[in-house]
């Protein structure tokens, strides 16, 4: 199985995006890819990101 990256973006309460890089197998989940970029986000000291998984936008690094 090979690993693959991933660019997570989360719309924040600020009215912000933020943007984190994901390291999963290629045959990820995107709710996977999703939760491991919030909670990175969730632990940080930036503005609250939406819990909302239709918000997210989820795209593979070519």
């Amino acid at each position: 199985m090979e690993s693959g990256c991933w660019l997570v973006t989360l719309p924040a309460i600020d009215g912000r995006q933020y943007v984190y890089r994901v390291y999963a197998p290629e045959n990820a989940r995107p709710a996977e890819l999703f939760w491991e970029a919030w909670h990175c986000h969730d632990e940080s000291r930036l503005p609250r990101a939406w819990d909302l998984f239709d918000a997210a936008l989820i795209h593979p690094v070519t």
